[in-house]
């Protein structure tokens, strides 16, 4: 069973970047998921690679994930034709004392919005924290980017947008 370990922060300010070691756009499609569903199905490109990704909708640091990479045409027409909901980001790759962060800034209808992911080992690892690294949010669902695809940033209120600064 494939399980995925993974911590979700706001980014504060830029200092991350002098730290970034590479980088790639991605665009991702929800082939299935929320609301009601107890997994979603996405298609995701990165780079001239695809994959079909599928991970449970519960909340929190631990969920079940699989992932299988497919053919880059069948992940285009995948997303030409199945999806309803897109994402475009461009992904970060960000070392910190042996720790890889992965710092998203959302484009599209999601734009404005920078959130940086942590892959553990176990629940209770140890991990940096950089200045850069701002509230937590991994178990605030609007920030899955099954949720965002379907509301994204754009339409947040300023209310939204500003309560998890104060978490």
């Amino acid at each position: 069973m494939g399980i995925e370990i993974e911590r979700k922060f706001l980014v504060v300010g830029d200092a991350w970047r002098d730290a970034v070691s590479r980088s790639e756009a991605m665009v991702q499609g929800y082939l299935a998921g929320p609301p009601g569903a107890r997994c979603s199905v996405r298609v995701r490109i990165a780079g001239e690679r695809a994959w079909l990704n599928i991970k449970s909708a519960t909340p929190g640091v631990k969920r079940d994930e699989y992932e299988y990479e497919i053919p880059l045409a069948d992940a285009r027409r995948q997303l030409d034709t199945l999806a309803a909901d897109v994402i475009e980001k461009r992904r970060h790759y960000v070392e910190v004392d042996g720790h890889c962060f992965e710092v998203d800034e959302f484009g599209g209808d999601n734009a404005g919005l920078v959130v940086a992911e942590l892959e553990l080992d176990s629940v209770d690892a140890a991990y940096p924290h950089p200045s850069w690294l701002g509230n937590e949010v991994s178990d605030l669902v609007r920030y899955y980017n099954v949720n965002l695809a379907a509301y994204p940033y754009a339409r947040w209120s300023a209310g939204e947008r500003n309560a998890d600064d104060a978490v």
